[in-house]
């Protein structure tokens, strides 16, 4: 049996990869083989998100053993076969390969080939380029900080700039502030 899935980003429009892998492999080889298709290292911490239909977050399989309570249930990639967490197709998961800015691949099991084996994993479709591994914060934080305060910024398309005074408080109809002091 070979479980096929297709990665796609919401970074980059015409992304996507298709990756096909035992489902008796690891999460740990599957993360190598997302690693090695998109030509990123394996320096950060990654993790897989087992989701629900409207990807919500439901399980999370980690790269290393982040939790020693024995009470609470916690999936390591290394120790964790696809299979035991993933069994029907469409099935969805997320993930994680820049933990600072939480920036992920979005995955679903697209096609469960019966009949067949393979060996590993491969990249049977590469399409487009991967986005960044990871983005440098002062870079993130310049092209983010001219903030578009056009008229519907406030949420009022009858917003006017004019009727509030410097400190931003509304001038009444004689051009005063309309703020008292006691």
């Amino acid at each position: 049996m070979v479980y096929r899935f297709t990665l796609i980003s919401d970074e980059v429009d015409d992304f996507l990869r298709e990756i096909q892998i035992d489902p008796e492999a690891t999460f740990y080889d599957f993360h190598k083989a997302i690693l090695k298709s998109v030509n990123y290292t394996d320096d950060q911490m990654t993790s897989f998100f087992i989701c629900d239909d409207d990807w919500e977050k439901e399980k999370e399989i980690t790269l290393e053993e982040m939790n020693d309570d024995p009470e609470v249930d916690s999936w390591v990639m290394k120790d964790t076969t696809i299979s035991e967490l993933i069994e029907d197709e469409k099935q969805k998961l997320i993930y994680v390969f820049d933990y600072m800015t939480e920036r992920c691949f979005f995955i679903e099991l697209s096609e469960i080939i019966t009949g067949k084996d393979i060996e590993g994993a491969k990249c049977s479709k590469k399409e487009g380029d991967a986005p960044k591994q990871t983005i440098n914060f002062e870079e993130m934080a310049a092209s983010n900080s001219s903030l578009d305060l056009d008229e519907n910024f406030y949420g009022d398309q009858d917003f006017d700039m004019e009727e509030f005074d410097k400190d931003g408080f509304d001038l009444g109809e004689g051009g005063e502030s309309t703020l008292t002091e006691d």
